[in-house]
């Protein structure tokens, strides 16, 4: 399929800033809805808590400018430290404000640097699964944000932010709910929604997946 302008495949940079505020305001309903135990819950975002990952989703938003250098510094200027540790800032805010900010900032056309409006609708998608796997909640993905986000976490933009170095090399991934794919190798199927767990190093849903390629993927995701 053609690239856009914005060097998106099939979708305007228009109806993925549609999609991502609309991520964001049922993201904001996500964490409204949240008890104070579930919001101070492991997540599957490393050691992060539940209200740590709501934190990082407003950090873009809501981190004061005066963070910025200090904590760049702190972590060595690498940016994924950094992004930690503004959660981890952020998170002091009352819950409600959280939520708040997601709702004020719902069309707010941030683009990640080095990612774009794909990034940022990735990282709604994959930060509501950290949030709602471990608590036991369904999911309600939409199938074409999925589609979207598969398609950039097997392409070269997200490889180093979002998708380990190395991981997908040599495998053909199938979902087999949207009739997608993508790779050339052994075959790693299953759901859209474990293969966007699994293709961005989370490991807790592998059980979901099958094919001949799914010891591998393991073997990488373990390792």
């Amino acid at each position: 399929m053609a690239a856009r302008p914005d060097g998106t495949a099939g979708t305007t940079a228009t109806e993925l800033m549609s999609m991502i505020s609309d991520e964001r305001l049922r993201a904001a309903d996500l964490i409204d809805s949240l008890t104070a135990e579930q919001l101070d819950a492991p997540s599957l975002c490393g050691a992060w808590t539940v209200r740590q990952v709501a934190a990082h989703l407003i950090a873009p938003f809501a981190a004061r400018r005066r963070w910025f250098l200090p904590v760049l510094v702190r972590s060595r200027f690498n940016l994924h430290d950094a992004n930690a540790r503004l959660a981890e800032l952020v998170a002091r805010r009352p819950t409600d404000q959280i939520s708040a900010v997601l709702r004020q900032n719902a069309q707010t056309p941030y683009r990640a640097p080095g990612v774009g409006f794909l990034g940022q609708l990735t990282d709604l998608q994959v930060h509501g699964q950290d949030i709602r796997r471990p608590l036991g909640l369904a999911h309600d993905l939409r199938p074409e944000r999925l589609r979207a986000s598969l398609d950039f976490l097997t392409g070269p933009r997200a490889i180093g932010f979002f998708v380990p170095r190395g991981l997908p090399t040599g495998l053909r991934f199938e979902a087999t709910d949207l009739g997608w794919a993508s790779g050339e190798g052994p075959t790693v199927a299953g759901p859209a929604e474990p293969l966007l767990l699994a293709l961005t190093g989370r490991p807790v849903a592998l059980d979901e997946l099958s094919g001949g390629g799914v010891a591998t993927l393991r073997g990488r995701l373990t390792r």
